[in-house]
């Protein structure tokens, strides 16, 4: 009989979202099987986009804080964020590595460069890890920020074994969805629920969890999301329910086509804009596009198919905004 655990990465307690070996989404969807994999990667429907594209870093330096009433967030590319709030400084699941891959050679390849240089960050004292998809978990990123900010990283169940294996001697907080952190002045980190799943290889699906982030800081309420399905909107009326206003929702809107296949784990601009309505956001972030192709969808279908969502619900569009890399958007007050 073999000693190794039955999931390598987390054991603990039978919950509603955790069977004692694999995590799952309460009256969800699971992603689909190698055979649906196979079909979606034949169906010769994937959008051909360019090899790179031309996006300037931020126009300006980041600012080392921001304090008081201000909010500000740079996007660096895909899921990669710099919230800068309350005096602290915040990145969501960076990437800086060419692939999002477990090889260098080969995998999803980055088209845009990353907004802000890896060397040109202020100094970073959180880092937001969603879950363990090599385009939300890069360890070579995580080590050279460990290694020159030492930041404070938090992160769903299972995922803090995949990165103390990398850097036993990083901070790493592991959180349960419900949990609540409170390590710093004025800020509380809350872990919510999402619909989605993960996977670092063929073997280990699903035994790590995935997470949303709720950020309550003395400038409002931060809603941030790294992967997402829709999920009737349930997620989006429970954060709701539970933590009231949203001074800014984090959203994904790329990665989506087609639908048949990745309905479940990603939604579309479309449900994007309506998850932000149930939400009750006063402003969002559309991420995960632009930057790595992972899906069949052309490279600026995201940012199109937002606008014409944003049109129909009558939302003006500055209120939801699909920033480019480098693109700085200063968040109203409330």
């Amino acid at each position: 009989m073999s000693d190794k655990p039955a999931n390598p990465y987390y054991t603990g307690p039978v919950s509603d979202h955790f069977d004692g070996k694999r995590f799952f989404n309460p009256e969800g969807v699971e992603p689909g099987g190698m055979r649906d994999l196979i079909k979606w990667q034949t169906n010769g429907k994937r959008a051909r986009w360019p090899k790179r594209v031309a996006h300037g870093p931020a126009s300006t330096p980041p600012r080392a804080r921001v304090d008081g009433a201000d909010l500000r967030v740079t996007m660096i590319g895909h899921a990669t964020l710099l919230i800068q709030v309350a005096g602290l400084n915040i990145l969501t699941d960076p990437v800086w590595s060419p692939r999002a891959s477990p090889f260098s050679f080969a995998g999803p390849k980055r088209v845009a460069s990353p907004g802000i240089a890896l060397e040109d960050l202020p100094p970073i004292d959180i880092v937001l890890v969603t879950h363990n998809h090599y385009d939300h978990l890069d360890l070579p990123t995580l080590a050279r920020l460990d290694e020159e900010h030492g930041p404070h990283i938090v992160t769903p169940l299972g995922n803090d074994t995949i990165i103390h294996r990398a850097l036993p001697d990083a901070k790493i907080s592991d959180m349960d969805w419900g949990d609540r952190l409170q390590y710093w002045d004025g800020l509380s980190i809350h872990a919510e629920p999402c619909h989605h799943w993960s996977a670092r290889g063929i073997r280990d699906r699903r035994m790590a969890l995935w997470a949303a982030f709720v950020l309550s800081t003395p400038a409002g309420k931060i809603y941030h999301i790294g992967d997402t399905g829709f999920h009737d909107g349930i997620n989006y009326r429970a954060a709701a329910e539970k933590h009231g206003a949203f001074r800014l929702a984090n959203l994904p809107i790329g990665a989506y086509e087609p639908r048949w296949f990745m309905k479940g784990q990603h939604q579309n601009p479309q449900e994007a804009v309506e998850g932000f309505r149930l939400c009750n956001a006063a402003n969002a972030v559309g991420h995960h596009f632009g930057t790595f192709q992972l899906t069949d969808e052309a490279i600026e279908a995201p940012v199109e198919d937002l606008s014409k969502a944003l049109s129909a619900a009558a939302i003006p569009p500055t209120r939801f905004r699909a920033l480019r890399p480098g693109e700085v958007f200063d968040v109203p007050e409330m």
